[in-house]
């Protein structure tokens, strides 16, 4: 079966139809999905400018990171599972949609610059949790992160009006 046949399956299945066939559904999966994601993006920043030195000098990472990314984990799971939801209700469409994709690139960056970070500077955090300012990898993830994730926004944004 070949991916756009799977789309359009996916694109027929009962509930993908009931969201787009609902004048109330779609709307209200998409004010979900932007509250998550306002959520996600809120939370990764803070982490973000905390590893640039902007915001939050007077808290150590790992406390920010403690506080943050439960935040974080909970709002994109609610983000996947809604942005998912809308995505069933016009998957061939969505799927040809050149900000879609951008939008699903930047997010595998974001996903890509995050298991970095985690992988690699992140664990000498204890040596570098208040010290400011932080290491240059750091640095350099936190900025690639707020770009990805403004770039999601922006191209998310983008997406309707394709």
């Amino acid at each position: 079966m070949a991916l756009i046949d799977m789309l359009a399956a996916l694109e027929a299945a009962p509930f993908a139809v009931a969201i787009a066939e609902s004048p109330w559904l779609f709307p209200a999966i998409e004010v979900i999905h932007v509250i998550a994601i306002v959520l996600v993006v809120g939370s990764i920043a803070m982490l973000d400018l905390r590893l640039l030195g902007v915001s939050r000098r007077d808290q150590g990472v790992i406390e920010l990171a403690n506080e943050t990314l439960p935040w974080t984990w909970g709002a994109f799971g609610l983000a996947l599972c809604s942005g998912l939801l809308m995505f069933a209700s016009a998957a061939t469409r969505y799927f040809d949609n050149i900000p879609f994709r951008v939008k699903m690139l930047l997010l595998l960056l974001a996903g890509i610059n995050m298991a970095i970070f985690h992988l690699s500077a992140y664990r000498s955090v204890h040596h570098w949790n208040n010290q400011l300012p932080t290491p240059g990898a750091a640095r350099i993830a936190g900025t690639m992160s707020l770009t990805f994730w403004v770039g999601v926004v922006f191209f998310g944004r983008w997406i309707g009006f394709v």
